[in-house]
């Protein structure tokens, strides 16, 4: 498969007429090698390369993209019983396949980060322990500075439905936003973002730019984006994934209704979008295709929009409402301490 991927908005120098600070974004909308950490990950550089080549200076890719969201979990049979041997094969090179932090995996992307001068933003399946394979997996968003360091790691908080079958849930060490060149950059994982205090926490941590990873973003998740961007005053990147039917495991039976579907039929078909702190659309969606969906940004409108509504401010109440975040016990990288509560 070819790194190659069309986009969907070339950036010229942009229009700095307003005298604001802008910033080229980018959702990276394509498919890993499903199941192959190694040629993801090379995948990877190769569209970083080319978004940054674009003059992209945030990267967003979508949720759990290395190796590959586990659509199987939705398409194919007999995944949730008892002792499955196919499952158990499937979930022991899931987590040969998994993400250890550190590790050469953060090591790689820390360093594209670094030579293109990008803050980068990825989902992956994170793999916690250090036994010969053992290890709890978490779905995970890792958030690179262009000096190349690991900004941060947000554990999704609660796995959905058949995920709690993958992944075990998060804590709130990395439910924050991090400084940047382009900003303060957040992230939420596919439904935290009907999760209002997830939102809160975000919103309160000074959030310019949100980072929204889905598997593919789906209608209601087009709702989820752009009410985020309005609620939150701020813009979001939202990143969806390819993934056609050839890319689910082929050792798996797939469910009645896909049986006779054609190998080049979608599971996952992008969606993928850049909206502003009105809820408006800039880029996008764009459907069915593998492209880097490319956007120039006016930080500005985040100040303006907040004219009527800001949720971290006036529109707060703290005189009413009492909010408190408690971080769980853990680790998290040393690169930025963690805010004091």
């Amino acid at each position: 498969m070819s790194s190659s991927v069309s986009s969907s908005q070339e950036v010229s120098s942009g229009d700095h007429s307003s005298g604001h600070e802008t910033h080229v974004v980018a959702a990276i909308q394509a498919s890993p090698i499903y199941l192959d950490l190694e040629k993801s990950v090379a995948r990877a550089l190769d569209l970083i390369a080319e978004a940054a080549k674009r003059k992209a200076e945030l990267v967003v890719f979508p949720e759990s993209w290395l190796p590959g969201y586990p659509a199987w979990l939705d398409y194919c049979r007999d995944v949730a019983i008892w002792n499955n041997p196919l499952i158990k094969r499937l979930y022991s090179r899931l987590l040969e396949n998994s993400v250890v932090i550190p590790g050469w995996v953060t090591e790689m992307l820390g360093s594209a980060a670094r030579s293109h001068h990008l803050t980068l933003v990825i989902g992956v399946h994170e793999r916690a322990g250090d036994g010969w394979g053992q290890g709890s997996l978490y779905n995970s968003i890792l958030t690179f500075g262009p000096d190349g360091r690991l900004l941060n790691r947000h554990r999704k908080l609660i796995p959905t439905f058949s995920e709690k079958l993958i992944w075990g849930p998060g804590d709130g060490l990395g439910l924050r936003a991090v400084e940047t060149p382009v900003g303060r950059v957040g992230g939420l994982i596919c439904w935290e973002h009907w999760m209002p205090l997830a939102r809160q926490v975000l919103h309160t941590s000074g959030e310019v730019i949100h980072a929204a990873l889905w598997p593919s973003v789906r209608d209601m998740h087009q709702v989820a984006s752009r009410h985020y961007a309005f609620e939150g005053r701020c813009f979001v990147v939202a990143a969806g994934a390819i993934m056609r039917m050839s890319d689910l495991p082929s050792d798996l039976e797939m469910a009645a209704t896909l049986t006779h579907a054609s190998e080049s039929d979608l599971l996952l078909d992008g969606g993928s979008a850049i909206i502003g702190p009105d809820g408006a659309y800039i880029a996008g969606p764009v459907f069915d295709k593998e492209v880097i969906v490319l956007a120039r940004i006016d930080l500005g409108k985040v100040r303006e929009e907040s004219l009527t509504l800001d949720v971290a401010g006036h529109y707060s109440r703290p005189d009413i409402f009492d909010f408190a975040l408690k971080r769980s016990p853990g680790t998290i990288p040393e690169s930025e301490p963690l805010p004091a509560d």
